[in-house]
């Protein structure tokens, strides 16, 4: 109980003003993060997974990135930030260790057979949160967790919440999402930290034997002709 009256921000890194603000907002209400790439989203949920795995001796904290080499980055990165405890991390094994790094998948898969203890889930983080829509396995984990318990707390990272209001409301209704934390490359408490791009256009031509399948004007093909392009083209590619 007395871990429960303090929360633990690292100070081994610089700290960053607006890292801090998410962070703590975080800890208390199910956030959607929506910060450009680059400027510490896997920061802030090693922060937010570090104190609920301070909270809750007993409880579970997952994070779940939609393909493995992503699963695999996040752990190493996880661990940097905070240090948690490797022994206490894992891919699997619900039993004996405490902060698991999957896919969907996997824990759609676990839910569905009994073998993770919802019960004992206390923090969920959800990468890449944008995929959230329709029958995505993140709203599957979301909506199998819900029946058995709401006891737990949801961190959604994105650095595109989406390609307009719908599909953004989308994904705050499946996530269970409360409150929003968006920043730009032009938010001002984030403005000294964004990185400077230079964009290259190269034109690279297509050769001679793409070339000689090249339309001059799609708009003037018929759906029928474009159709049987294809399957011409399928039959006897260059």
């Amino acid at each position: 109980s007395s871990s429960a009256k303090v929360w633990i921000y690292p100070t081994n890194y610089p700290i960053r003003e607006y890292q801090l603000k998410i962070s703590e907002a975080a800890l208390f209400q199910n956030t959607l993060v929506c910060l450009p790439t680059g400027l510490g989203k896997t920061f802030i949920a090693s922060v937010v997974m570090y104190n609920f795995y301070r909270w809750y001796p007993s409880g579970k904290i997952v994070f779940m990135a939609p393909t493995k080499p992503l699963v695999a980055q996040q752990i190493e990165a996880c661990y940097k930030v905070m240090g948690i405890p490797q022994a206490h991390m894992a891919e699997l094994t619900w039993r004996s260790k405490r902060v698991f790094f999957l896919t969907p998948q996997v824990m759609v898969n676990d839910l569905s057979r009994d073998t993770c203890p919802a019960q004992q889930v206390k923090c969920v983080v959800i990468d890449e949160a944008h995929k959230a829509l329709g029958n995505h396995a993140y709203c599957q984990v979301i909506k199998l967790l819900g029946s058995q318990t709401l006891q737990f707390r949801i961190l959604a990272l994105s650095a595109t919440p989406g390609g307009d209001t719908k599909s953004v409301q989308s994904v705050i209704s499946n996530l269970l999402i409360s409150h929003i934390e968006l920043r730009s490359e032009d938010s001002p408490d984030i403005r000294a930290h964004s990185h400077q791009r230079n964009v290259e256009k190269v034109v690279v031509p297509l050769g001679e034997a793409l070339s000689a399948h090249q339309t001059k004007d799609l708009r003037t093909l018929t759906k029928y002709q474009l159709i049987l392009a294809r399957d011409q083209f399928r039959k006897n590619p260059p």
